[in-house]
């Protein structure tokens, strides 16, 4: 039975290992514990490795794993044994790309903190409940970037920074008159 290619997680930690935007897709990590625990064992286990030109691939808990660095940020996606890498590679390029066109080419920890909301949309952009949307940076980040500046839309449908953002205009406003 052939099944469309899916991605189990992906991470973005930064260069202590430690949870800066995580997305999990499957039951494998049922609890949170659970999760920090395998974020810590591929942290580990690819930290040495300079991944830092091409993304890199290896086998973890009979998962596949390919991950890239850039400063201090770790980016990673995660998907079963029998996944294919070029699939989850490509994967992980669009994120990676779309994170570096969003942050204006200031990848770091720093910026990637600033702008949590932007890489949570992205990721949501890329991936849907495990399945694979879209791969091509230039389109996600567009999505993303035109999600994040439309005040006008209902505030049913603005990300909770958005309606922040809009709530604070308002405020503004209402105190200027």
């Amino acid at each position: 039975m052939e099944t469309c290619p899916s991605v189990k997680n992906i991470l973005l930690l930064d260069s202590e290992g430690k949870r800066i935007a995580v997305k999990y897709y499957s039951d494998d990590w049922p609890t949170n514990n659970a999760k920090e625990a395998f974020e810590k064992a591929v942290f580990n286990k690819t930290q040495k490795t300079n991944a830092r030109t091409e993304a890199e691939i290896t086998m973890l808990e009979n998962n596949i794993l390919v991950y890239k660095f850039v400063q201090d940020l770790y980016f990673y996606v995660t998907g079963g044994e029998d996944e294919n890498e070029i699939i989850l590679a490509a994967v992980l390029q669009g994120f990676f790309d779309a994170v570096g066109i969003l942050l204006r080419g200031n990848v770091d920890k720093r910026e990637a903190l600033e702008n949590l909301d932007l890489i949570l949309l992205c990721i949501d952009e890329i991936v849907d409940g495990g399945i694979i949307l879209e791969t091509d940076a230039n389109s996600i980040a567009t999505k993303v970037a035109s999600n994040s500046v439309d005040a006008g839309a209902p505030l049913s449908e603005q990300t909770i920074s958005q309606a922040l953002a809009t709530a604070r205009e308002h405020l503004a406003r209402s105190l200027l008159k």
